[in-house]
């Protein structure tokens, strides 16, 4: 027998569109056949009822921009009080000591983080590959089976090294026939395609500061031969429009631009420190921005400009950065944050809980370049977060959608991908949780030590 199931009469619900769903929606092979507007009842037999009275439906969350693996170096002393350039000196040497396995429990650790707070599609920007690590999109892969949510799995890189003027270590660094050889590999055995896609692949030279133009050129042109997207980040700090400025005679987008990247598949990490006319530059050209506003105030980068990106025409979309500068992976937490931040810049009325949840779900789907995910719409795919308003924190709050981020709603209550439901109660459907966070947190005490 065909299910179909009926989420009915949510407590309020946010489709990010204009579409009426207050009476519910209904779920049947993986996507959403149906709306219920509000007083109805689904048009079609159903055969399931799950009553959401309780809850505050959103479309799963989705992250643009992480690093998995530094969730084992989380609120580490050395680098508390520093900016980026020397956070990540210091962190250089201590993720040159990753393992398979400390890689393992590192992704598993973020992706529980993430699907607990209501994120049912994740993008990993993992660039480090030191001698034993060369499979490490291969780990990635497994372990987000596994938990049963969405990837974005890119296949980073480094190939300028300290000794050649980049700040990574040399043996964090690999050969661009190396790093090109394995791209294909990955996206020939990885990538899906279409809707309801699982794991996707895209390439992503790690920064400026840390790749050669040839390996940026070079992944363009594969990105285009086998229609992937690119990922790097750009503009995050003074530092590293400095450092673009003094190698490359260029400004950062301008070096982006010079190097083939300017396209509608690319889409950047941060992008905080553009000019009025490299806002317009970015809308013209489609390109993606991930917001990662905790990552941001932590470091002391700067503010997005994420108001003005949107209406330039970029799609703008959050991301909770790698966990070392965050220090978190949560998702709705992230668009509280990207509210409070850009109310800073832009004031109340334009920076609405709205736009905030709109980034986390609709614009980030499309800075991933997919249109099947981000929406509570007739055909896209099931991802759903329920969130509940019981805890002392929303008593009083009278609009469940802004009580959300208002009063700081920090994990969802049930998690649904594709259908299934991967968060139950508030509990991972077979995650022994303590169990990973005693190895997680044994793993991270061994990498620095060292």
């Amino acid at each position: 027998m065909t299910v179909r199931i009926w989420v009915k009469n949510p407590l309020a619900i946010f489709t990010a569109n204009n579409d009426d769903a207050a009476g519910g929606l209904v779920v049947e092979g993986g996507e959403i056949v149906e709306l219920v507007a509000a007083g109805q009842r689904p048009r079609e037999p159903w055969t399931a009822v799950f009553d959401a009275r309780d809850h505050v439906v959103l479309p799963g969350l989705v992250n643009t921009h992480h690093h998995f693996y530094q969730t084992l170096t989380r609120a580490w002393a050395p680098v508390v009080n520093v900016p980026l350039f020397p956070w990540l000196i210091n962190l250089y040497p201590v993720w040159a000591r990753l393992t398979p396995r400390y890689l393992e429990l590192a992704t598993k650790a973020a992706l529980a983080e993430l699907l607990l707070s209501g994120c049912t599609t994740a993008a990993d920007h993992h660039y480090l590959f030191p001698a034993g690590l060369e499979d490490s999109i291969d780990v990635q892969v497994q372990v987000v089976r596994e938990l049963g949510m969405r990837a974005m799995l890119t296949r980073g890189s480094m190939t300028l090294g300290e000794d050649d003027g980049g700040l990574p270590p040399q043996r964090t660094v690999q050969a661009p026939e190396v790093i090109l050889a394995d791209s294909e590999r990955l996206i020939g055995r990885y990538h899906e395609r279409g809707p309801g896609a699982q794991i996707q692949i895209a390439l992503a030279p790690c920064s400026p500061f840390s790749v050669t133009p040839e390996i940026m050129k070079d992944s363009a042109a594969l990105a285009v031969q086998h229609d992937v997207r690119l990922h790097t980040h750009l503009a995050e700090t003074i530092d590293e429009e400095d450092f673009c400025l003094e190698r490359f005679g260029l400004r950062p987008l301008d070096y982006l631009e010079s190097v083939d990247w300017l396209a509608p598949r690319t889409w950047l990490g941060h992008g905080i420190h553009f000019s009025d006319a490299e806002v317009t530059q970015l809308g013209t050209a489609g390109i993606g921005v991930a917001h990662c506003p905790s990552s941001n105030m932590r470091l002391a980068s700067g503010i997005c400009r994420a108001i003005e990106l949107e209406d330039a025409g970029v799609n703008m979309g959050l991301g909770v950065d790698g966990s070392a500068s965050n220090d978190g992976s949560n998702m709705i937490l992230e668009a509280k944050q990207a509210l409070y931040l850009q109310r800073l810049r832009y004031g109340a009325e334009l920076a609405t809980p709205e736009r905030a949840l709109g980034w986390a779900t609709k614009g980030s789907a499309r800075a991933l370049g997919r249109a099947d995910i981000g929406e509570i719409a007739v055909g896209k795919q099931a991802d759903l977060a329920f969130f509940k308003l019981d805890e002392l924190r929303f008593s009083g709050s009278h609009d469940p959608l802004s009580a959300l981020l208002l009063c700081g709603a920090d994990r969802a209550d049930r998690v649904m991908v594709g259908g299934q439901w991967r968060v139950v109660d508030g509990q991972i459907e077979g995650l022994d949780l303590q169990e990973l966070i005693t190895d997680h947190s044994e793993a991270a005490r061994q990498l620095v030590a060292g």
